[in-house]
This record gives C-alpha cells, structure tokens and sequence, in this order.
C-alpha cells in the first residue's frame, strides 16, 4: 500500500493507484491522479466521474460502459448515436476507460470482463 498526498492528507492507494478507502476521494485526489496518468480535464471527464461516483453508491458495483452510454447519452445532447458517444469516452480515457474513470472516481478496480 502506498500514501500519496492530497491537500496537506496523506491517502491510501493500492499499488494500481486506487484508492483503498472510498471516504478519502475528492476533487483534489482527481487532479493529481490525473496528471499523473497524463489526462487533462475537462468538463466531460467530471461528468462521468461523478456518474461513476453516484452509480456505485447507489449499486456498489461500478458501472459497465453499458451503463455509461445509456445513463449518460440521454444527458450529452451532442450525442444521438451510441457508437459515437462511446468513442468519445474512449477519447476522453484513451487507454482503458472503465478502469481509468473507476480509479479517478474513488472505486475499486473493476473485476475483467469474463
């Protein structure tokens, strides 16, 4: 377990950079992960994060990219087509978008797909 530190507070991460206690998250925790997995953000990125944040407390499981598109899409009047908002989430989070948004969020690591 690693301390990483975050507003004059040293928090618990896991090796993977996730947080071990889900009550330590804030804005400030986002903002330092995600410079240092080289993500800028914007308003798009709070938007699925916060997402992330109410699905799992309202489920206590992370959301699937399933769920993604179709809780988000409705809202993003950008998008109409659900392949295109997809692809805009992977520009967003290039590299594994599920297991990116669910660190910044404060969840646990999602469990691979079987």
């Amino acid at each position: 377990m690693n301390k990483i530190k975050i507003a004059n507070k040293k928090v618990a991460i896991n090796i993977q950079g996730y947080l071990t206690n889900f009550d330590e998250w804030s804005e400030d925790f986002v903002k330092k992960m995600a410079i240092r997995d080289n993500i800028k953000l914007y308003n798009d990125h709070w938007e699925v994060i916060y997402y992330f944040r109410e699905y799992y407390i309202q489920n206590l499981v992370c959301p699937t990219m399933h769920h993604l598109i179709i809780g988000l899409m409705s809202k993003n009047i950008k998008f109409h087509d659900r392949k295109k908002y997809e692809e805009h989430i992977y520009s967003l989070f290039p590299t594994d978008p599920i297991r990116e948004i669910c660190k910044l969020a404060g969840l646990p690591m999602p469990q691979a797909d079987s």
